[in-house]
């Protein structure tokens, strides 16, 4: 058994390091199924079952270890990660991709408060926080569910569920999202959309990001590194005398201090500053593989519950967005790579975007992007009715 926090954090930054080096060598499609985060998870949790390290109040070390890096990683990896989400660039997509998205994060919201009314009686007390944290994963992406694991206090072992349904029904959306790309024009005709907008949209994007493209260096990174741990450093200290209740978190406040100063930097010079994304996904790497080491596997014993009301979930968002796009002539592509954005986030919407085509990858991006900058709100929105319903 590993008994020092330097092992314990070497094991779990190897891991991550491996599975990230075999899907970018690898020329499988296995890792669209099953992104390297979701196998980081699963494989930590189970050395974590096995326990190759001790558990929760086993060993003072590594537990002073574990709280240190997730909670002074988290502010620095949001503030990192919310630094590429320029609300001007995200203008550009024009009014109809904006109601589209809007729409998606709305109706992943009545989703989600209703498929917890339909199997709350099925399940633990406090599952609301565990379908909040999903809830910021589904308008935002992995990131904003760390954020919102931390900002409501999510059991670490609650997680593993978050972390089964974004991997298996997120999986089947996609697959789903991607077999439509070929009915594009015949449900455009039903829908009556016109997608002249987008592919100009699209061209414009393209254009602007080839002529500002950056290699990332060395010095890039260390500065924004130091940037980060320093924010996180001084909000955290900011956040200790802000008053506090049952749903407000000191940790509350530092994720939501922290989000306003990311939206805020990706407009100054910051934001130009390439490789800030390259170091946020580091660090939500190392802080998913530490609220991995914290779970086990006995305790997910009701996870077919919890996949089947994530498919509930998923079924009310596409009945909604279906009959907003007839309502108000939304095209397939937008509807779809939306959905995605908000579901899938970066990993995900740049892929649907180029199944229509490669120069609407960028629409894809921000959209994404927009995700990011409202995931965690939304997230603690959603909470705050669930905890209300389980009340």
């Amino acid at each position: 058994m590993i008994a020092d926090s330097f092992s314990y954090v070497a094991i779990l930054v190897a891991l991550g390091g491996g599975l990230t080096y075999l899907e970018k060598r690898s020329k499988s499609r296995f890792f669209e199924y099953a992104p390297p985060i979701v196998l980081l998870y699963f494989g930590v949790m189970l050395l974590a079952t096995a326990a190759v390290w001790p558990g929760p109040g086993e060993n003072a070390d590594i537990d002073a270890a574990y709280r240190a890096l997730r909670n002074n990683l988290l502010p620095a990896m949001i503030f990192l990660m919310l630094l590429k989400s320029d609300l001007r660039q995200i203008r550009k997509l024009g009014l109809r991709m904006l109601l589209a998205f809007l729409a998606a994060t709305l109706s992943i919201m009545v989703g989600f408060v209703v498929a917890f009314a339909i199997f709350q009686s099925l399940l633990e007390p406090d599952a609301w926080k565990t379908f909040a944290a999903l809830s910021g994963s589904w308008m935002g992406g992995t990131g904003n569910m760390a954020a919102i694991q931390g900002a409501l206090d999510v059991p670490d072992s609650s997680m593993g569920y978050t972390l089964l349904i974004d991997s298996i029904d997120y999986a089947i959306w996609v697959i789903l999202l991607l077999a439509l790309v070929p009915y594009a024009k015949h449900f455009n005709r039903w829908s009556k959309a016109d997608t002249s907008v987008i592919d100009s949209v699209g061209a414009r994007l393209e254009a602007e990001q080839q002529a500002e493209g950056k290699s990332i260096q060395g010095t890039d990174l260390l500065f924004l590194l130091g940037l980060s741990l320093l924010v996180s450093a001084i909000v955290q200290a900011l956040s200790i005398g802000l008053p506090t209740g049952a749903f407000m978190t000191t940790t509350t406040w530092v994720v939501l201090i922290v989000t306003v100063l990311g939206v805020i930097g990706a407009v100054t010079p910051l934001g130009r500053i390439p490789g800030s994304g390259e170091l946020a996904t580091v660090m939500l790497y190392v802080i998913i593989a530490l609220i991995a080491s914290r779970a086990s596997f006995a305790e997910l014993s009701k996870a077919p519950i919890y996949i089947v009301a994530g498919l509930v979930i998923l079924a009310i968002h596409g009945s909604i967005m279906v009959a907003v796009a007839k309502l108000f002539r939304v095209d397939l592509f937008s509807l779809g790579v939306a959905s995605l954005a908000n579901i899938g986030g970066v990993a995900s919407a740049p892929i649907l975007a180029a199944a229509y085509s490669r120069v609407l990858i960028p629409v894809g991006v921000l959209m994404a992007m927009l995700g990011y900058i409202v995931g965690t709100a939304g997230g603690l929105l959603v909470g705050r009715i669930l905890s209300g319903i389980a009340a």
